[in-house]
């Protein structure tokens, strides 16, 4: 609409204005969203109007694969490829592992893989943002009762080869505090 833009409801919370947005733009952007709808305005260099509430401010890091990953393959068997049938088990493993935003459409945006334990979905990756040439390494997490096994490195690994089996090259984003991903 106009000079503002961001994913359907239920996909994700991304929304973008123009480098140097008018109030019509940010109007614009207001009515996309709908009231009490949350603009995330990533790695957006425009500061919101002052009657726009911040939510929250997260320092991050942007993390590309520059060259193919050591090692063999994720053992076949132990990793499966999620479906919309697999949404409420994601979203329920996205609300114990808080990986970031996961919306009941996101899986819509690309592949995602899962490690399941007794049925119960404990780990899970997948793709996001693709800007030509690139993939978005996304939701990335792993259930507290199941940390410290590798299962997220597992699922990051099924995600890298399916991204560069495509001939995409991945990334991802963390947050800056985030230690434990960052070393992952």
């Amino acid at each position: 609409m106009g000079n503002a833009a961001t994913y359907q409801t239920g996909v994700a919370t991304f929304a973008t204005v123009t480098l140097e947005p008018t109030k019509a733009d940010w109007d614009d952007l207001a009515v996309l969203l709908g009231r009490g709808e949350l603009a995330d305005l990533f790695s957006a260099p425009v500061t919101p109007p002052a009657d726009w509430a911040p939510v929250f401010d997260l320092a991050g890091f942007q993390m590309v694969l520059d060259r193919p990953p050591a090692g063999p393959a994720v053992p076949a068997g132990e990793i499966v490829e999620l479906g919309p049938a697999d949404v409420g088990d994601m979203l329920a493993l996205t609300d114990l592992a808080r990986p970031g935003p996961f919306w009941t459409r996101t899986i819509e945006l690309g592949t995602f893989y899962g490690v399941r334990e007794a049925g119960a979905l404990v780990a899970m990756a997948g793709e996001r943002l693709q800007p030509p040439g690139w993939t978005e390494i996304s939701s990335v997490c792993t259930a507290p009762h199941a940390r410290g096994r590798g299962l997220a490195a597992h699922v990051v690994r099924a995600a890298v080869d399916g991204i560069t089996a495509g001939g995409g090259r991945p990334f991802l984003h963390v947050a800056a505090k985030n230690l434990g991903a960052i070393r992952l």
